[in-house]
């Protein structure tokens, strides 16, 4: 773990670090302060990670590595692509708007998974940005490199703290102010600062709509709502839990999510369980295939197997086909399409109440 700095060197530092401290909880006021600050590249800058040791930068970086598409495509939206030399999990041709596929591609990709780790420390890199872990990066994410072998490539290693903190948050997630915090830090971090509040002014637009909307929808006139995560397996589904940006989404949209009583990020549960909620409608998670027509069949695939199998065809959702084609990872992963989600969802679920764009 790395030692926690002494020092914070300025204003910016401590506003922003006050911010990113809260990571999977803070709310809107946090937010607003670090917006606050003055000056588009204001540095230095500190950032926290899941346990609130701190990394500080006094300039932009200018070599950046990407563990995932996810990432790469924050840094895409504000600007700092021309920063970013390799990723892992790189995006599929075409699955991101067309304004920025062109530039995703030209990103080399390092590995189609997770980057092994000589690649990784041999890339040249003076930051890495990681989705994945909380800290010790363990649950099958590869042999990842130490603070210390990150030190002695020269690589500063930061994370988007909703998603890869979310299991040590406190409490159930019902907003995307940790996500909003994930995109100010990056945007201090490269120096994109106005970029990031145009960003998560638009999301906080399509949000607000939909709760105008759906806000007030009383509890049991919410229907109940399955992340069905095919990619994670089918003998044992895995369970979205309320520390989860997925809940957030789901709550936000208008729905109950059938797993909110569990207290975590994820959890393996049984299709007995599943069964018990019954839920009124189901979302079909399949992670990107790297192709429109790959993710087709991947959703193909998996409503398939929800009407054949035994023991999930009697479902409610399933017998009426009350089916949602969104990827895994605009739901689970931070990103501005959090937001996209939380409108297509309501649109489906509420269609009297959120109109058409």
């Amino acid at each position: 773990m790395r030692s926690r700095s002494r020092a914070w060197g300025g204003t910016t530092a401590v506003v922003l670090a006050g911010l990113l401290a809260s990571g999977c909880g803070g709310g809107r006021q946090e937010q607003d302060t670090a917006e606050g600050n003055t000056g588009s590249g204001a540095y230095p800058v500190s950032v926290t990670d899941c346990r609130d040791a701190e990394t500080t930068f006094t300039e932009a970086p200018r070599r950046i590595v990407t563990s995932n598409a996810s990432s790469l495509e924050l840094l895409l939206r504000l600007g700092a692509g021309d920063k970013v030399i390799g990723t892992g999990f790189p995006p599929g041709k075409g699955t991101l708007p067309a304004g920025l596929d062109a530039q995703a591609q030209r990103v080399k990709v390092l590995s189609d998974t997770v980057i092994p780790k000589e690649k990784l420390l041999g890339s040249g890199a003076d930051l890495y940005i990681d989705t994945f872990a909380a800290m010790d990066m363990g649950g099958g994410m590869g042999d990842a490199p130490t603070d210390e072998e990150f030190r002695a490539a020269g690589i500063k290693h930061i994370y988007l703290k909703s998603t890869a903190c979310a299991a040590q948050g406190q409490g159930p997630v019902t907003d995307l102010s940790a996500v909003e915090a994930d995109i100010a830090s990056l945007g201090a971090v490269t120096g994109t600062r106005a970029e990031a509040r145009h960003l998560v002014a638009a999301m906080r637009k399509k949000v607000d709509a939909v709760q105008q909307a759906v806000g007030d929808t009383a509890p049991n006139a919410r229907p109940t709502y399955f992340f069905f995560d095919y990619d994670a397996g089918t003998r044992q589904p895995v369970a979205v839990c309320n520390r989860q940006i997925a809940h957030a989404v789901i709550t936000l949209a208008g729905a109950r999510n059938v797993f909110a009583d569990c207290d975590g990020d994820y959890r393996q549960v049984g299709w007995e369980d599943v069964i018990a909620k019954d839920p009124d409608w189901i979302q079909l998670g399949v992670r990107d295939r790297g192709s429109e027509a790959a993710n087709d069949k991947a959703f193909d695939e998996a409503e398939r197997w929800l009407r054949t199998n035994p023991a999930t065809k009697g479902l409610r959702a399933v017998e009426k086909g009350r089916f949602l084609r969104i990827g895994s990872e605009a739901t689970t992963i931070a990103g501005v399409r959090n937001a996209d989600t939380v409108e297509t969802i309501a649109r489906t679920l509420h269609p009297d109440k959120v109109g058409r764009p």
